[in-house]
């Protein structure tokens, strides 16, 4: 059984989400990783907390870790230590919101071209979009399925996985697992 690492964790208040719309987190990336995982945008608790997929229910670490790409869970608050695990994470739209329906089909596509600025940076091996909806929009791909897509994002191989949200009911935490899995293992064999 995993269990979450035994840390005070900060909840925000009502006040302190109000006032994170509109925040950014600083991405976390390095250059050649393995896998760079890429969010939509961050929510509330993202803004409030600095950290990527903070929010309780994100189902993101708990997938990474059974999925065999951590140790073990990892805590939001530990996200600067993704690259040491050879990962990181950044999102399509930097700005927080309390959903992902807030943002705007432009800023989709424009998250999708500073992707690609990143990308040609630090240049990952594969970069991992973690929402079908969103990937389909930003890159204008609106047949795209969960996997690995056809066409690559400058040298990275490019896949799409489920959305680890806790909002997402389409994916439990086995599909999530099993979905990350197959990148994880794809990328072991190759």
């Amino acid at each position: 059984m995993d269990a979450r690492p035994s840390r005070a964790r900060f909840r925000p208040t009502p006040a302190d989400l109000a006032a994170a719309r509109d925040r950014t987190i600083r991405d976390v990336v390095a250059p050649g990783l393995d896998v760079l995982f890429v969010g939509i945008n961050p929510g509330l608790w993202s803004g409030a907390t600095g950290h990527h997929f903070a929010r309780p229910g994100n189902r993101f670490w708990r997938t990474l870790h059974q999925a065999g790409f951590t140790d073990r869970v990892l805590d939001p608050s530990e996200d600067r230590e993704l690259p040491r695990y050879g990962l990181g994470v950044t999102n399509l739209v930097p700005r927080t919101t309390a959903t992902a329906a807030e943002l705007t089909p432009d800023e989709l596509r424009a998250g999708a071209r500073r992707l690609a600025e990143i990308v040609e940076r630090y240049r990952p091996r594969v970069v991992a979009v973690v929402g079908i909806a969103a990937y389909r929009t930003a890159f204008d791909r609106p047949d795209a399925i969960i996997g690995r897509q056809p066409e690559s994002l400058g040298t990275a191989e490019l896949w799409v996985l489920p959305n680890p949200s806790g909002l997402n009911a389409h994916y439990q935490l086995p599909a999530l697992v099993e979905a990350f899995g197959r990148l994880r293992q794809q990328r072991e064999e190759s």
